[in-house]
C-alpha cells in the first residue's frame, strides 16, 4: 500500500500509525525547511499548487492521497485536483469535494446552506460602505441592533473579524473594507464538533467546548478548552446529530469540523461556520474518544472505515487543553503524538505550545493537569 500525503507540517500526527500499518509513505511539500520531512519513506519538494502532487501521485501509482493541510487557501485547488484524479485515474483523495469546499469557504454561502437545512443562524445582513451614513440609517438597513459581528466572506482564524457595541468601530471597519457580512452577536458557548466521512457515511466525534463568546473577541486558541461539553440542558448527542446533519447534507468527505454557539438563555444552538480541513480541536477529539481524526483519514485511504465498528470503539474520556507557550514539564511517553499508556500530548510550535490532558473523569483530569503544570484549573469550570 502506497499513500501520498500533501503537506508535511501535520505528518507527525499520523507517522506512527502509518508505520504501524506498513504503508509506503510519500510527502509532497513546497517548503524545503518544513518539519517532519525525515518521517516518510520519501518526499518531494514541489512548487505550490496541486499540479506536481497530482503528477507524482500518478507516476508513483499511489493507492490514495491524504491532504494534510491546516489552512484554507489551498483547499479549492485540492478539491479540483480531487475531481480530476478520481475521475481519470481512480485514485481516491481523502478530502472534501468542490461543492463542499465552495460552501464552507464563503461565509455567506455557509449561512444560506445552514438555513436551507433548517438550522438556526444568527440574524445577518450584507452591507456596503455606501449603504449608510448615520448610525440610525445603519441600524435601519441592518435590521437589528448592537452588539454585532462584522466579518468578510472569506478568512480563517478570526482574521478580519470585528465584534463591537459601538458605531465608531463600524466606521473604522469600513475604512478597510467596502463590504461586510454583519451578524447579530450571540451570547453563548462556542462548541466545535469534528465529523469523519466517506462514501456517504459519517462519524461525528465529540462536542468540544471552546469558551464563551465575548465582545473582546478572544480567539479560542488562547483559551482553556475541554471535552466533552457538559451543558445541563443540552445533551451531547444533540450536538453530534447536528454535526452529522450538516456533514450529510454537505456531502463532505475526509475530516471537517463545524462551529456552533449554544445559547443557554434560549436553550438554542446556532450554526456558525464549517471548516473542510483538519480541526484545531483534533487533539481534544482524540483525547476524549481515543480515535485520532487524522489516523482515521489514513484508515479510509487503506479501505478500513467501518462506521459500526468505530461507534463501538469510541471511548469516553474527559479532556482539558491548556495554552502553555513552552512546555517544561515531565517528558511525554513516546511516541509523543499517541496516547499509549499515557495521559497527555504536547503539541504546537515552540512559544505557542498547548498540552492536551485526559482522565477518566474531570476530577482526574484536573489532578493530572495540576501535577503537570502546577496550576489548578478546576476552579475555572
Amino acid at each position: 500500500m502506497k499513500v501520498l500525503f500533501i503537506g508535511s507540517r501535520l505528518y507527525d500526527d499520523v507517522a506512527y500509525h502509518v508505520d504501524k500499518l506498513g504503508i509506503e509513505s510519500i510527502i509532497t511539500e513546497s517548503n524545503e525547511e518544513a518539519p517532519n520531512l525525515d518521517l516518510p519513506t520519501r518526499y518531494y519538494i514541489v512548487p505550490r499548487g496541486m499540479d506536481k502532487p497530482m503528477e507524482i501521485a500518478i507516476g508513483e501509482e499511489v493507492n490514495a492521497i491524504v491532504p494534510l493541510l491546516g489552512i484554507d487557501p489551498p483547499l479549492m485547488d485540492v478539491a479540483l485536483m480531487k475531481e480530476e484524479i478520481e475521475e481519470k485515474h481512480n485514485i481516491p483523495v481523502i478530502s472534501s469535494n468542490f461543492n463542499a469546499v465552495e460552501i464552507a469557504s464563503d461565509k455567506v454561502k455557509t449561512k444560506e446552506f445552514f438555513k436551507s437545512i433548517n438550522l438556526n443562524v444568527p440574524p445577518a445582513n450584507v452591507l456596503s460602505k455606501d449603504d449608510f451614513e448615520t448610525e440610525e440609517e445603519f441600524i435601519e438597513k441592518l435590521g437589528f441592533d448592537f452588539p454585532i459581528v462584522l466579518k468578510q466572506s472569506e478568512g480563517q482564524g478570526g482574521k478580519d473579524i470585528c465584534i463591537t457595541n459601538e458605531f465608531k468601530d463600524v466606521l473604522d471597519y469600513f475604512d478597510s473594507f467596502n463590504q461586510a457580512l454583519i451578524e447579530k452577536f450571540i451570547e453563548g458557548s462556542e462548541v466545535s464538533t469534528e465529523v469523519i466521512g466517506w462514501n456517504g457515511e459519517y462519524l461525528p466525534l465529540v462536542p468540544v467546548y471552546k469558551g464563551e463568546t465575548s465582545l473582546e473577541g478572544i480567539h479560542p486558541i488562547k483559551r482553556l478548552r475541554y471535552g466533552p461539553c457538559d451543558f445541563e440542558a443540552m445533551d451531547n448527542e444533540e450536538f453530534r446529530k447536528i454535526a452529522k446533519h450538516i456533514a450529510t447534507n454537505l456531502k463532505s468527505e475526509g475530516t471537517i469540523d463545524m462551529d456552533l454557539i449554544y445559547s443557554k438563555n434560549e436553550n438554542k444552538v446556532y450554526a456558525i461556520e464549517i471548516n473542510t480541513r483538519p480541526s484545531g480541536t483534533r487533539y481534544l477529539s482524540f483525547a476524549c474518544t481515543d480515535l485520532n481524526p487524522l489516523n482515521l483519514l489514513v484508515d479510509i485511504a487503506v479501505g478500513n472505515f467501518n462506521l459500526t465498528d468505530l461507534e463501538n470503539e469510541i471511548k469516553d474520556y474527559c479532556a482539558l487543553e491548556v495554552p502553555i507557550g513552552d512546555y517544561e514539564g515531565p517528558e511525554p511517553q513516546e511516541p509523543i503524538k499517541e496516547y499509549i499508556n499515557g495521559n497527555f500530548i504536547v503539541h504546537g510550535p515552540k512559544g505557542y505550545q498547548r498540552i492536551t490532558i485526559r482522565g477518566k473523569t474531570y476530577d482526574e483530569t484536573f489532578k493530572i493537569a495540576k501535577d503537570l503544570t502546577g496550576n489548578d484549573y478546576s476552579s475555572g469550570f
